[in-house]
């Protein structure tokens, strides 16, 4: 439940179906001369960096292993290993000359990157000794790009040829805890063992969807302190809003013990600083857990409100 969404469309650990697909399409959104041309020749990119780009197709692009180049230089900081960046992503498909998937549609959510980690290649290439404020085109085949079944999910077949455009709109700036009284987060009502069964918001406004990360220890622990790259033991009770009952919790089952990265960003950045021992009240806005995913019994763009116990963390 906790475990952090991808949105639907997004193609950075692409998912590769069991079945192989062929080349085929039309040229249904195609513009100017047929026939054929060699990766960015098949297109002319225009529109400024942070803004939905302006692509327009030539012809077919033909292109084999992973290439990438610079649109736009950017003035700001060369990227270096372990540097994350906040990014915008267009994907075209270049046999059909077809966009199939833009970060910048449906309210522009970008997307946070970081250099040397895990990417797919054709983002890794997009990153690799570039400048804050630049526009990356990455050519391929669909086959170089995400494997030999090209990536359905996005109707591009294992034979087009790929085009993506990042743009490293700006370096990531992780969000910091604001810290509260509890006068402005839920009550905690527990149950007959001593352990919270669910948050009571009587009194509590109805939080904004673009609110901040808010925090507030319960109880301070003497412990370690938890960093974003910890890996930590708690239980944990959450509920939305307003909502009858948690729709998720671990005080009556097993402690939840994972890396903080690998959960909601709420969870990451909300107990960092936080020590072992303490209890945590964290408010969490649509944007650090699950956006405008609907999750199970979280609907579409909650804010999120737990009640947390850290046992442990390495």
């Amino acid at each position: 439940m906790l475990r952090r969404l991808r949105r639907p469309a997004l193609v950075l650990v692409p998912v590769l179906l069991a079945a192989s697909l062929t080349a085929c399409g039309d040229d249904e959104g195609g513009s100017g001369a047929a026939g054929d041309f060699e990766r960015l020749d098949a297109v002319e990119v225009t529109g400024d960096i942070g803004e939905q780009p302006k692509v327009e197709w030539k012809g077919v692009m033909e292109a084999g292993d992973i290439e990438a180049d610079t649109v736009v230089e950017g003035d700001g900081d060369e990227l270096a290993d372990g540097d994350k960046v906040v990014t915008h992503i267009w994907i075209g498909n270049g046999y059909t000359k077809t966009k199939a998937y833009s970060t910048y549609d449906d309210g522009g959510q970008p997307q946070t990157l970081e250099v040397g980690s895990d990417l797919a290649p054709i983002f890794a290439e997009a990153l690799e000794g570039q400048t804050i404020g630049s526009r990356v085109a990455v050519t391929a085949s669909a086959e170089e790009a995400f494997g030999e079944v090209g990536n359905p999910q996005l109707n591009i077949a294992n034979q087009d040829s790929v085009l993506v455009l990042v743009d490293l709109v700006e370096e990531f700036e992780p969000p910091a805890p604001k810290d509260v009284p509890a006068s402005q987060m839920p009550g905690i009502v527990f149950g007959p063992k001593g352990d919270p069964v669910r948050l009571r918001f009587k009194g509590l406004p109805k939080p904004e969807a673009d609110g901040e990360l808010l925090r507030h220890v319960v109880r301070e622990g003497k412990g370690k302190t938890v960093t974003e790259d910890s890996t930590i033991k708690a239980d944990y009770l959450g509920m939305t809003y307003g909502a009858g009952k948690p729709f998720d919790e671990s005080f009556s089952k097993q402690p939840l013990e994972s890396p903080l990265q690998g959960l909601v960003p709420g969870w990451t950045y909300g107990l960092s600083g936080v020590k072992v021992g303490s209890r945590v009240l964290l408010s969490i806005p649509p944007d650090l857990g699950y956006g405008d995913q609907a999750q199970g019994e979280i609907p579409a763009g909650s804010t999120l409100y737990f009640v947390l116990d850290i046992i442990s963390a390495k």
